[in-house]
């Protein structure tokens, strides 16, 4: 493909190489099946080359002042933002969502960097009043060291982003490992921070469709003080296992299984419309979509003809026609698991609004809706990860709660009322890590991210996702 930020190599030391073994792997257009791009298949070697070059990187890069580390993350941001048309694009080919959210993810994205390109600039230490008048007591906070980062498919450029400019700005370096489907822009973004002057070793990207390989050098690492994942929470427990002999500092941001209540006082064209949002972006692709929705019992039949009369609207198609609205899944695995679950929701007794199982060769699944779902149904008890609205009745505020409660996952909620004493005592009520009340978009680079129970641990964005990345030293003065 024609891009001017096509890498189709590792980024290591300051350097553009290739595997040493010389092989590589093919990136793929999932809605044209066409390889677009391939990129170096690295394993132990590499991997160990990058965080060699991270930990040389280190000395020099947190010896920076906060505000020259800021200025390198400034023009970071603005580089993003300036070549926002041909990143998008660069997107859209090897992760499918539509062109206006790609352009959107990438704004997320340099949200994040200018975020922490200011927070990092407030890094205080304290003193503590001591019990001793010939003492003085400091705390000072230092960063972690070298930092891996390994990120998904679903959101390529902000998921590194995310990671990448806390780390940046509290004086970490960094050694990150992109996913094997969507490896592109985490190799753009890279040639920006060399561009943007961030010196060679201080960001090193290794590609692989081998994670394990490169996921257990970085793990074993004693130098590779801290870990962030952002991924299945299966994978998360194995990270977490690998990293115990070395005791890392961990972020992991791993499954959800994200209920949608609507009340009975909901107003419902603003349930719908945040249904929509939380839903179909990134064709259900995303860790905090809507995947159980609660809908009072008298409200079901409207709230589901108005989802419906919505989903129908949706086009599907290559993400860069202007007419496409919702792309194709990731990969076949996606797709079938979507049709396994639907299949099983309808043999069990599910209506189907519009939609259905996926017929046909391509990525491509229909949005969606279905009523009469119930809780034997395989789509309520795990993650559907899809275009699929899988709606629920309720008739107590309480038995929603029960119901919204009931899982092991704890990443996002939201619900919908117009009852301000029933926002406080719901959103209070739901073992979440995030809520939502009366809207189905919330990330914002300004809040923290993540969850509980089985969907992670640590936050990210926010001044809480520089702390992730910050050690605190205590400093005793005798005079």
């Amino acid at each position: 493909m024609d891009n001017p930020h096509l890498k189709q190599a590792c980024y290591v030391s300051g350097q553009w190489i290739s595997a040493r073994s010389g092989a590589t792997f093919p990136v793929t257009d999932p809605a044209s099946g066409e390889t677009i791009a391939a990129v170096p298949d690295c394993g132990a070697e590499e991997t160990q080359a990058a965080i060699i070059a991270a930990e040389r990187a280190l000395p020099g890069w947190r010896a920076l002042t906060a505000e020259q580390r800021s200025d390198c993350l400034i023009r970071l941001h603005d580089l993003m933002l300036g070549n926002l048309t041909t990143l998008a694009e660069l997107l859209v080919c090897e992760n499918g969502k539509p062109r206006a959210e790609a352009e959107g993810e990438i704004r997320y994205a340099a949200g994040f960097v200018r975020w922490f390109a200011a927070e990092g600039r407030r890094i205080y230490g304290e003193t503590i009043p001591a019990s001793h008048p010939d003492k003085r007591l400091l705390v000072t906070r230092q960063p972690v060291g070298v930092c891996a980062l390994i990120t998904p498919w679903n959101f390529p450029c902000a998921m590194l982003a995310r990671k990448l400019a806390p780390a940046l700005a509290a004086g970490c370096t960094v050694v990150a490992k992109p996913a094997e489907e969507t490896p592109l822009s985490a190799l753009a973004l890279a040639a920006l921070c060399e561009q943007a002057g961030i010196p060679g070793g201080v960001v090193n990207v290794v590609t692989s469709r081998a994670p394990e390989v490169v996921g257990g050098v970085l793990t074993a690492s004693p130098v590779v003080r801290k870990l962030s994942f952002t991924g299945s929470t299966e994978v998360g427990e194995l990270l977490m296992t690998q990293c115990a002999p070395t005791l890392k500092r961990l972020s992991l941001e791993l499954g959800g299984s994200a209920p949608l209540i609507v009340f009975k006082d909901a107003d419902l064209k603003k349930a719908v419309d945040g249904a929509m949002a939380s839903k179909y972006r990134n064709c259900g692709q995303t860790c905090v979509a809507s995947n159980r929705f609660l809908i009072h019992d008298s409200l079901v039949e409207r709230f589901a003809a108005m989802v419906t009369s919505r989903s129908s609207q949706l086009q599907q198609g290559h993400g860069l026609k202007a007419s496409t609205t919702i792309g194709p899944m990731i990969s076949r695995s996606a797709r079938d698991k979507v049709a396994r679950l639907v299949s099983d929701a309808i043999s069990k007794g599910a209506t189907v609004w519009c939609g259905g199982p996926p017929t046909g060769s391509g990525l491509f699944v229909a949005p969606t809706v279905l009523t009469g779902i119930t809780g034997e149904m395989d789509l309520w008890r795990e993650e559907i990860f899809g275009p699929v609205v899988a709606i629920r009745s309720f008739w107590h505020e309480e038995d929603a709660v029960t119901l919204a409660n009931a899982t092991p996952y704890g990443l996002a909620a939201y619900f919908f009322t117009e009852d301000l004493a029933r926002s406080w005592r719901v959103s209070e009520a739901l073992d979440f890590g995030m809520v939502g009340v009366n809207t189905g978009m919330m990330s914002t680079p300004q809040a923290p991210f993540g969850g509980v129970k089985r969907s992670g641990i640590g936050r990210e964005g926010s001044r809480h996702g520089l702390d992730e990345y910050l050690e605190l030293k205590y400093t005793c003065i005798a005079l």
